[in-house]
């Protein structure tokens, strides 16, 4: 082993872990008037679960919320919110995957490591569970690329043509992807970059960042989620989010 394989083998196992929360959407498919992470559910802004969820997850070096660059909002959420380990960076693109390119740069720049992980999570999947982080970082930190919390497909599939049913299609080997998607930043950024234009909503291939990895040739790994773990998007999602959180606030 060369000094060099040895000096980016002891990198690794020094790896620290970040929280990455693309937060830059607009909700409008949640028809909102406000962006949708900011919408109140059990009496806080849908993103303060999420955030709030990694926080109680001891293991994380700290976290980088991705906000657009005219959101007041989030700063002063954080400003009343206490011992918060998220910072801000006002540097939201026009595509999630935009977000995610310049978040790991901002993480780089604020002391992360290419070798360390980075677990990127929806800020509208706020039913997240410390439970559901923990059991990702179980799975996935000693493994060679990473992974992503997702739940096998439980209902029948159909693939469409002029709004009818062109076929059923097999769900034996089908998942149902979920964040956090956990990756090396260095990996990540890598694999990012290779994928184009990331700014091009017409770019479908890259939606997530496992689809970045995939495009590389790579396999990430499978972690089976929670079906509580979905991303709240349309107007119906909100009451069936607040039931959830109500209910775990009543067994806390």
């Amino acid at each position: 082993m060369t000094n060099v394989q040895a000096a980016e083998n002891n990198l690794k196992k020094t790896a620290k872990l970040w929280a990455l929360i693309p937060c830059g959407g607009s909700g409008s498919r949640a028809q909102s008037e406000i962006p949708k992470q900011y919408r109140v559910i059990a009496g806080k802004a849908m993103v303060m679960h999420t955030l709030t969820a990694f926080e109680l997850v001891n293991r994380l070096a700290g976290g980088l919320v991705v906000i657009a660059k005219d959101d007041d909002q989030l700063p002063q959420l954080l400003k009343i919110s206490k011992n918060t380990i998220f910072s801000i960076a006002p540097k939201a693109g026009n595509t999630r995957s935009t977000t995610v390119f310049k978040g790991l740069k901002v993480l780089l720049e604020q002391g992360a490591t290419v070798a360390d992980w980075v677990l990127v999570h929806d800020a509208a999947r706020c039913l997240i569970t410390p439970d559901q982080i923990n059991a990702l970082i179980d799975a996935c930190e000693n493994d060679a690329l990473g992974g992503l919390l997702a739940l096998p497909l439980p209902d029948t599939l159909k693939s469409e043509q002029a709004g009818r049913v062109a076929s059923t299609l097999g769900r034996s080997d089908k998942w149902l992807a979920q964040t956090p998607q956990m990756f090396r930043i260095g990996a990540l950024l890598e694999a990012l970059t290779a994928a184009g234009d990331l700014s091009d909503p017409a770019n479908v291939l890259i939606t997530d960042e496992s689809s970045a990895m995939e495009c590389m040739g790579l396999q990430p790994k499978l972690v089976r989620g929670s079906a509580q773990n979905f991303k709240v998007t349309y107007p119906e999602d909100f009451a069936l989010a607040e039931a959830v959180l109500m209910q775990r606030q009543k067994t806390a």
